[in-house]
């Protein structure tokens, strides 16, 4: 299949062209208007420093139903036990710049490159990307956190990170029920991890994916901070 190099137009190909490996287009800029409309399609941004912006649309699609969310008896333990305070859109630039910081397995150089960094605290200005905090209940230091984009219905992440055991996955099930409380459809994993497959995520076509994101339009957005301290574990 080929691979679409896109211009200045705010334009994607259809996503059901992109390469057996889920690779779409090259090109074009990380602006707040292009990557809503890329989220919107199915589409996402992935690319090393040194390589040109690649976009990508993978199939099957990895995603979590709220609804599906397995939650273990060891981290219902760790909840209950209140050793992580979770705050929503506090620090969204320190979590992203953590995420970034993080080596991970197989990996030479961090895809967080400095103008995603930039493009992403631009789109949490406009009200469209969010932070989630775990703090350590004790000594108040950051112990954790994830980021990632709100549209309509769905929540589509981005990166996580975690300085203490445990702490990511508490920040993910606490978002995960609040976003059912919100009345949220969809969490977009893109990318298979064990981490969050143990967590309920599963692989889904594209087709389905694509589906569900031309139903998920006809929902309203709730733009601005998502400002929501929780000291208190959710129910399990």
């Amino acid at each position: 299949m080929p691979v679409y190099l896109l211009t200045n137009e705010l334009v994607f190909p259809p996503p059901h062209l992109a390469s057996e490996e889920g690779l779409l287009a090259v090109g074009g800029d990380l602006s707040v208007k292009r990557l809503l409309l890329a989220y919107r399609q199915g589409i996402f941004p992935w690319y090393s420093s040194g390589e040109p912006l690649l976009w990508w649309s993978p199939d099957p699609r990895f995603v979590l139903y709220p609804q599906e969310l397995k939650v273990s008896k060891s981290m219902k333990q760790v909840l209950k036990k209140q050793q992580f305070n979770i705050t929503f859109d506090t620090c969204f630039s320190d979590v992203v710049t953590a995420c970034r910081r993080v080596l991970r397995p197989g990996q030479s150089s961090t895809w967080i490159t400095q103008p995603m960094v930039a493009a992403y605290c631009r789109l949490h200005r406009a009200g469209f990307a969010h932070s989630v905090e775990v703090w350590n209940s004790e000594t108040g230091e950051l112990a954790g956190g994830l980021y990632g984009v709100s549209l309509g219905g769905h929540f589509y992440g981005e990166s996580m990170f975690s300085h203490q055991s445990n702490a990511s996955k508490a920040g993910f099930i606490v978002l995960v029920k609040q976003l059912q409380t919100w009345g949220f459809t969809l969490v977009d994993c893109q990318l298979h991890t064990q981490h969050l497959e143990s967590l309920g995520a599963k692989h889904i076509p594209r087709s389905h994916f694509l589906q569900l994101l031309k139903e998920n339009r006809q929902k309203q957005t709730v733009r601005g901070n998502w400002q929501l301290d929780i000291t208190m574990p959710p129910v399990l």
